[in-house]
């Protein structure tokens, strides 16, 4: 395997859509050198089977489509994957322009707690929602905002 990085490559691609530093990384953990995945990357860019804005894209997409992630979460989800930080910005302020993060939040509290109430929850139980919208990484007055907002539908 560690005798063609690009072959390597292509199945890791065939899989998923990647970053460029996320598939070097597991191409190096696969024991090629360098120089070869060097060019194994630039040539799978060529071909166009490998391209961070569009993985940016899609990941930000995806994430924010399930709700997993937004804002600074996301963001350092993105980094963590190799995307550079300017690219990661970007394609999260696309993603901003498509769908705000109040509607993703207020879509995801519909359907995760559709019979929650705010207003006649103890402690426990909104700490638990708001809880579980800080760790995707939503802004806690927009949390609190759309919460106390709910008990007036």
């Amino acid at each position: 395997m560690s005798n063609d990085p690009f072959a390597a490559a292509l199945r890791l691609l065939a899989v998923r859509e990647r970053s460029s530093s996320e598939l070097a990384a597991r191409l190096r953990r696969k024991g090629c050198d360098e120089e070869r995945i060097t060019e194994a990357i630039e040539r799978c860019r060529d071909l166009g089977y490998l391209d961070d804005a569009r993985f940016a894209r899609q990941r930000t997409s995806m994430l924010r489509r399930q709700g997993r992630a937004v804002g600074r979460r996301l963001l350092t989800d993105l980094l963590a994957h190799g995307v550079p930080e300017e690219m990661a910005r970007a394609a999260m302020a696309d993603a901003d322009a498509e769908q705000s993060e109040k509607e993703i939040l207020a879509a995801l509290l519909r359907q995760r707690f559709p019979a929650f109430d705010f207003a006649s929850a103890d402690d426990r139980q909104r700490r638990r929602v708001v809880d579980f919208f800080r760790r995707r990484g939503f802004p806690l007055p927009l949390i609190l905002a759309i919460l106390n907002g709910r008990e007036e539908d």
